[in-house]
């Protein structure tokens, strides 16, 4: 689970429980100028991830950083419905793909900038 918090000109995706532990990673940064859209898509959630440096267990979690056709995603999901996608440019990360609490709030935070 990903909590998002907005903070300056900066938007920080906290990674919250275990999911630190199966995404090796505690948090992301990102300046609000870099996100270019937030979205739902479960077709999208079905595609093939790519290599990874993370956790996969079939149905139950996919976790870490994910490399596809050169392009680096970040994945936090255990739950396709409360999943977002946030395409990012200028970054690291491509698209981050984050379990939510609440898909529609984090959506709107996200598109309003």
């Amino acid at each position: 689970m990903v909590t998002i918090e907005s903070k300056g000109d900066q938007y920080i995706f906290n990674i919250r429980g275990f999911h630190q532990f199966w995404a090796l990673k505690s948090k992301i940064n990102v300046p609000k100028e870099n996100v270019v859209k937030a979205y739902q898509d479960i077709e999208e959630l079905h595609r093939y991830c790519g290599f990874r440096v993370g956790t996969y267990i079939p149905f139950i979690i996919i976790a870490g950083t994910y490399y596809l056709r050169n392009k680096t995603n970040f994945w936090d999901m255990s739950r396709e419905k409360n999943t977002i996608i946030v395409e990012l440019k200028n970054h690291p990360y491509n698209k981050l793909y984050i379990e939510v609490q609440n898909p529609e709030a984090a959506i709107k935070l996200l598109n309003s900038k």
